[in-house]
């Protein structure tokens, strides 16, 4: 890992003013210095990548700096449409420097829903007209100065491909957290044991994927009633409203995470109007990114319940922050006519035994395909 202080001086000193985007675990301590550096006011943590540029180009029009705008190369399809109808040249011109880490690059094995975002991602700049330079500690200093001269010299993006491990350590520092009781595999395992056993669920990106597979594992059941939305961040829940909607006879739940229910929180609105008396959306709310790094969400800071009822869902009036009112609030929620949603309280951090998500994903989506269509 390089210097990164060194490396942000640079970028200020070449004209970096402003700073948006949504933390990955290839940026990860840049990301981290980011918020211990950066007053509020010039940096924020977006929804979504598409938010994060549409951000940094207000910005740019009241201020006139060279905003930077960090992301997972996977959510570059988030930013693909504000960067070409909105800072493209042949639109309103903004210069802009995109930090992208690069999952998936094709030098190393990673896993598979990164491989061909990895493969296309100079694709995509290439094909949007975006200059870039592939960054790793050889050249870091070098892309420092380059992006944002380039960027306002063409008055429009540049983009830095950050190879693994120059704007991260090698390994993560572990979150300590005793905010609330439970953990996110312990509040899982809390609705597991009170619903239906052929109850569906999807389980969001990162860690909840991961915990789920594993505690069917420690339980001893299989995995054919679960869809693991190892990519596709903030989609889990609208996937879980898809297989809801193909027998509505069935209970689905959603497994989210506070970071990626914001990240398309509109979807809320569209599932919340369905009336689907079996849907039901859990958002596991540990107020942080924590799969890259435990950046902060604004989770903490808004009312999720009110939100969702306002979108028709029904919620519970007491807060979910423990074993016995998580249980209490599943019970309740099963027995209503529309959707239901809770905001569980937990606390972050993973055990440190949990194992690696390995799976094969095509066997285990054929499984649940296969329990899903059985009733048809």
């Amino acid at each position: 890992m390089i210097d990164i202080k060194a490396f942000l001086a640079a970028l200020q000193e070449n004209g970096v003013g402003f700073f948006a985007g949504v933390p990955d675990s290839n940026l990860n301590d840049f990301c981290k210095l980011l918020n211990e550096e950066i007053e509020p006011g010039r940096h924020v943590i977006a929804a979504n990548e598409g938010n994060a540029v549409a951000i940094a180009s207000g910005y740019y029009f009241g201020n006139g700096c060279v905003p930077l705008v960090y992301m997972q190369n996977s959510g570059l399809g988030n930013s693909v449409n504000p960067l070409v109808s909105l800072c493209d040249p042949n639109v309103y011109s903004v210069p802009m420097v995109l930090v992208i880490g690069w999952r998936g690059d094709p030098a190393i094995n990673d896993h598979a829903q990164h491989k061909t975002q990895g493969r296309i991602t100079p694709v995509m700049l290439d094909d949007m007209k975006i200059p870039y330079m592939i960054m790793d500690e050889d050249n870091a200093m070098e892309c420092a100065s380059w992006a944002p001269k380039k960027a306002a010299e063409i008055s429009a993006p540049a983009a830095l491909i950050v190879k693994k491990g120059v704007l991260a350590a090698k390994n993560k520092v572990p979150i300590h957290d005793d905010s609330f009781p439970l953990s996110r595999e312990e509040a899982m395992n809390v609705v597991l044991s009170a619903m239906p056993e052929d109850t569906v669920y999807s389980a969001t990106t990162g860690r909840a994927a991961r915990e789920l597979y594993e505690l069917r594992n420690i339980r001893g059941e299989g995995h054919e009633h679960d869809y693991l939305n190892v990519g596709s961040m903030g989609h889990a829940s609208s996937v879980a409203l898809g297989m809801a909607l193909s027998d509505t006879s069935r209970h689905v739940i959603c497994f989210d995470g506070d970071g990626a229910a914001l990240m398309h929180m509109g979807s809320l609105a569209i599932e919340g109007q369905q009336g689907l008396s079996g849907f039901m959306h859990i958002v596991l709310d540990n107020g942080v990114h924590e799969s890259v790094g435990g950046q902060p969400t604004v989770a903490r800071k808004i009312d999720f319940t009110e939100i969702a009822k306002a979108c028709g869902f029904d919620t519970v009036e007491y807060e979910v922050n423990d074993e016995e009112s998580l249980k209490k609030a599943v019970k309740e929620l099963c027995d209503t006519d529309g959707p239901g949603f809770i905001d569980a309280k937990i606390h972050a951090g993973l055990r440190p035994d949990m194992p690696p998500l390995r799976f094969e994903h095509k066997e285990t989506i054929e499984s649940l395909e296969k329990e899903l269509r059985k009733r048809g």
